[in-house]
């Protein structure tokens, strides 16, 4: 009698069709499940890991924003501030103790 060669084992050979049938069936369908699952899973972690990325991003942008909001701000009433001092008469080795800007920085505004 001849084997049959059924997923890379032999089967008997006197098993009716049938029952090669009702197993090739059942590992067909647990192997559909499995795939099912595996994507499911893989669907549910990607969303998972780019909401997260998401989240982390927003913060970091808006913790670096505000960051460099703050540093221009601080530049700006810096500089504002060296223009009145120059124009009520102060040094600028002065100006630059008080507002922090360069003697070069300085010479620029007048």
């Amino acid at each position: 009698m001849a084997k049959f060669k059924y997923i890379g084992k032999y089967v008997d050979p006197n098993t009716d069709e049938s029952s090669l049938k009702h197993k090739r069936d059942a590992e067909s369908f647990f192997n559909s499940a499995l795939r099912s699952g595996q994507a499911k899973g893989l669907a549910e972690g990607m969303a998972k890991g780019m909401a997260e990325g998401m989240a982390k991003g927003m913060a970091k942008g808006m913790s670096e924003g505000m960051t460099k909001g703050m540093a221009e701000g601080e530049r700006k009433k810096a500089l504002e501030t060296a223009r009145k001092m120059l124009s009520k008469g102060f040094e600028r080795e002065d100006i630059c103790d008080i507002t922090g800007l360069s003697i070069e920085e300085i010479a620029k505004l007048k």
